[in-house]
Parts: C-alpha cells; sequence; structure tokens
C-alpha cells in the first residue's frame, strides 16, 4: 500500500530550504510580503542570492579593508548592538572613541601635549569627515566676512580635478563653488602654484589630496603651504588649508615619516582619514581632526540631554554602529607603530612586484609613482586593436575586479587601469593576477579588428554616460563571444 503525505504550510519549517515551495516561488522584490517563511530558509534564499556578488577579495577596485583578524571579527560582533549615540549608557565606547582621535592627531602631529585632548570625532566615512571640515571652514569665513562688513554669500573651495566625488557633493550640498585646477597629460594631480593662483577672498580653503585616488600620488602639501602663505602675506587674506588624507593618512606616518604634510605645516587647519582604508578596519569608519578648538566652530557643536547626561555631537547624522570604532581602537593596540609600518611595506613590495611584473609584459605604460598609496595605475601602450576597458571585462573570467576609467579634465583621453594593494593582496596573489593579465592579453589579441575597433575610444559624460554604457555593453558581448568560441575549439580539439 502506498501512503501519501501532504505537507501543510504550517509543517513546512520541518522541510529543507530546496525542499520547500519557496525553492520555486518569485522573491519580492517590488512589494512588501503577505506572509512569514522560515528562518533557515530566509537565510538561504539571501545568501544564494549573495552568491552573484564579486569576491570581496579579489575587488582590486577598492581601497575598502577586506579582511581582518577573527578575534577582531569577534569584538564587531559583540558589540554591532550598540549604537554609539548612547554616550551616556556606553561610556567606554566613547572613551574609545576619544582614545582613537588623540591617537591620530598625535600621528599627524596636532600641536596637543601628550596628555591634552585632541579635537575630532569618528565618522561614517572621509565622505561625513570631509562635509564636517568643509562645514567648519565656511562658517569661519562666514563669521569672518560678516565681521568684516562683507558679502559672505559666494564661498569656494580649491581642489584638483582629480578630487573624490565627496568634494563635489559637498560643494553642491552645502552651496559652495567648486573651483578645480585641471589635470594634464602626465600630470594627475593638483598644481600648488595653479591652486594658489585661483584663490581669492572667496576662498574658504584650499583642498590638497594625500593619495589621489587616480594614481594614488601624494600631492606637495608642503610646497602649497609655502606658495599660499606668500599669497596671504600679499593680500591679507588667512586661506588655510585642508588635507583630505582618506587613502594616504595612514600610510605616511609609517613609510615616510619625514614627509612634511600634516599639522607640521601651518595653514593645515583640519584632516580626514579613513579608517576602512589603510587604518584597517571595515566599512564604514573614518576620521576628521582638527588643528585647535578654534578651528571647529562652536555652533557646529549639539548638546542633547535626553539620552542620559549632557553629550555634545557634531557629526552630520545621528545612530550609528559602534562596532568599527572598537575594531578601530583593537587595530591601532594589536598593530601599534610597528605593525602598521610591516604591515605598509609589505603591501608596497607587493605593489612593486605587481609594476615589474606589468612592465615585463612590455604592453602597458606605468603611470603611477613610487611615493603614495601602494597602487598600481597603467594605461595599454597601444589601444589600436582592444582597449583597457576590455581588458577590465576580461579579467572578470578569473574572478578579478580590476576597475578601467579615464581621466578627469583635462586629461579625459587617458584611459587606465588601476589595481589597489591592500593588506590581503599577498605575493602569490600578484604573481597570479600578472599571469592572468598575460592571459587575457593573448586571447585578446586574437580579436578581429572589426570587433575593438568600435570600442576603441570611450569617452565619459559626466551628465550622460549612456555612450559609455553602450560602448561597454557591446565590449561585454563581442569578448563573451571570443571566449565562446575559443571554448568550442578546444572542446572540438578534445574529441
Amino acid at each position: 500500500m502506498v501512503v501519501t503525505t501532504t505537507i501543510s504550510d504550517s509543517d513546512e519549517h520541518i522541510r529543507c530550504a530546496f525542499a520547500s515551495r519557496y525553492a520555486t516561488s518569485s522573491l519580492p522584490r517590488y512589494k512588501f510580503p503577505e506572509g512569514s517563511m522560515p528562518k533557515d530558509v530566509a537565510y538561504q534564499v539571501v545568501k544564494d542570492e549573495l552568491l552573484l556578488d564579486g569576491n570581496p577579495r579579489l575587488n582590486l577596485a577598492s581601497f575598502v579593508t577586506t579582511w581582518m583578524e577573527e578575534e577582531c571579527d569577534k569584538l564587531i560582533m559583540g558589540s554591532i548592538n550598540k549604537n554609539y549615540v548612547d554616550m551616556d549608557e556606553y561610556p567606554v565606547t566613547t572613551e574609545l572613541q576619544n582614545r582613537c582621535v588623540n591617537m591620530i592627531a598625535h600621528l599627524f602631529n596636532a600641536p596637543v601635549g601628550e596628555h591634552e585632548t585632541a579635537v575630532g570625532v569618528g565618522t561614517v566615512g572621509s565622505s561625513e569627515a570631509i562635509m564636517l571640515a568643509g562645514l567648519a571652514f565656511k562658517r569661519k569665513w562666514q563669521a569672518k566676512r560678516k565681521a568684516e562688513g562683507k558679502p559672505c554669500d559666494n564661498p569656494n573651495i580649491v581642489t584638483g580635478a582629480n578630487v573624490q566625488v565627496c568634494w563635489e557633493k559637498f560643494a553642491r550640498y552645502f552651496e559652495v563653488e567648486l573651483k578645480e585646477v585641471k589635470l594634464r597629460e602626465g600630470y594627475y594631480v593638483m598644481d600648488p602654484a595653479k591652486a594658489v593662483e585661483m584663490v581669492d577672498e572667496n576662498t574658504i580653503c584650499v583642498a590638497a589630496i594625500l593619495g589621489s585616488t587616480l594614481t594614488g600620488e601624494f600631492e606637495d602639501v608642503k610646497h602649497l603651504n609655502d606658495l599660499l602663505t606668500e599669497k596671504n602675506n600679499e593680500t591679507g587674506w588667512d586661506i588655510p588649508i585642508h588635507v583630505d588624507a582618506a587613502s594616504g593618512g595612514f600610510i605616511a606616518p609609517f613609510l615616510y615619516p619625514e614627509l612634511e604634510w600634516d599639522f607640521r605645516l601651518p595653514l593645515v587647519k583640519s584632516i580626514n582619514v579613513s579608517g576602512h582604508k589603510y587604518g584597517l578596519v571595515y566599512a564604514g569608519i573614518g576620521w576628521v581632526v582638527w588643528r585647535s578648538k578654534d578651528d571647529l566652530p562652536g555652533e557646529l557643536v549639539f548638546h542633547i540631554n535626553y539620552l542620559g547626561s549632557d553629550q555634545p555631537t557634531f557629526t552630520l547624522n545621528f545612530s550609528k554602529g559602534s562596532s568599527q570604532i572598537i575594531a578601530q581602537y583593537y587595530q591601532f593596540i594589536r598593530l601599534g607603530f610597528e605593525g602598521y609600518k610591516n604591515i605598509m611595506q609589505n603591501c608596497m613590495e607587493n605593489a612593486k612586484l605587481l609594476k615589474e611584473g606589468l612592465d615585463k609584459t612590455g604592453r602597458f605604460e606605468i603611470i603611477s609613482k613610487d611615493v603614495g598609496v601602494p597602487l598600481v595605475t597603467f594605461s595599454l601602450k597601444d589601444s589600436s586593436k582592444f582597449t583597457v576597458f576590455h581588458i577590465a571585462e576580461a579579467l572578470r573570467k578569473f574572478g578579478w575586479i580590476v576597475p578601467a576609467y579615464t581621466m578627469p579634465a583635462d586629461a579625459e583621453h587617458i584611459s587606465v587601469l588601476r589595481v589597489v594593494i591592500r593588506e590581503d593582496f599577498t605575493h602569490s596573489l600578484a604573481q597570479r593576477l600578472v599571469s592572468d593579465f598575460e592571459k587575457v592579453i593573448n586571447e585578446l589579441d586574437e580579436l578581429p579588428p572589426r570587433a575593438s575597433v568600435k570600442t576603441a575610444h570611450v569617452t565619459v559624460d559626466k551628465e550622460d554616460g549612456s555612450q559609455m554604457k553602450k560602448n561597454i555593453v557591446q565590449t561585454q558581448r563581442e569578448i563573451c563571444s571570443h571566449w565562446r568560441s575559443i571554448a568550442d575549439k578546444k572542446t572540438s580539439s578534445v574529441c
């Protein structure tokens, strides 16, 4: 006798995820689901959705930390339910943040005593840190202009065209004109002399980058400080400098201690740095520190008491997790100066290895400099048959995520690839990447000229990227077709 058993929805929790009705149901995309599903099934379907994401360890486009020690992972999970803003309830977490601020301020040579409290705050990332620093400059400039009886409705910031998009966001969100020093072929950072030429009485600060995202290069902050000092003396202005050290702030102190870029320079009033980049913490944690209390207007600091005692706060957001702050403090005391120095030296060594390997292919021109952030930026010597965009797409076949992009104005005609070397990018991975570059180049050499000519020149328009999207889609189709033809040939030969 055959016994048939019917499993009701109420009993479905006893079935495995792939034996349940959810395995053949579409997941909600636009509307809130009507009913619930078992926790193990929900976990499995979300986990499976994420399978098509790239591997973070192979994401060489990102500066953001993708590996931490198991002990730190435990600390993060153990504090993931703490809201940092509840300072009265979590006073130790607040104390750890203050310790981090002090350590960073001393690392950047802030003029504070050994046991003095530095002025700074943890942020969600360098974007928020830059917003806070920019607001401080704007409010100080406005207050000074009002006291002098002058108009204060047209502030501007001078930067290089290589700045990260968060500076453009600040300018647009807070109504500040962004005056950009254009780049040129062979020179992909802000020219200090041209920057000083662009300042005027409405300039609230000049923003210099310690570690350009394009090439990793450090801008010459000392030269900028000297030229701007002369300009201020000639005009009677008092234009300060902000250093965007998002990428380089945790590199320069350990590898180039004699390089003057920080608070040793009188005009540097604030510095931001990303803890989730070479600060070696998962996203998202950033820091901003000021030279002194006078450089942070009191009107930007709010005081609340409905969570307990009086709590000063000067961040753009309110609630945020405590985990990354705790993780940052762990890294500081775990690694110390020696540990950070060793890691940064290893990163530079692996960047050098990758650079030498790419150079030996004879196909690339290395653009990045030896002094700066450990990354390698390079362009094709000959783009007549295929472009860097073809290479970036073909590398996906091996799991590598390597960005290809065009330089900002006035160097848009230069297209490059960039590989960021992080702590978890090892010697063997560098060797493997070079090998895969060689394989990709050899395969792309077999592409018919007709296919590559269509996408040989890609133009990026900030207002309309439709043409670029079309070109990339066309490139993807051609490369996929090429890989399929190669696979068919190999299959035929085996048979």
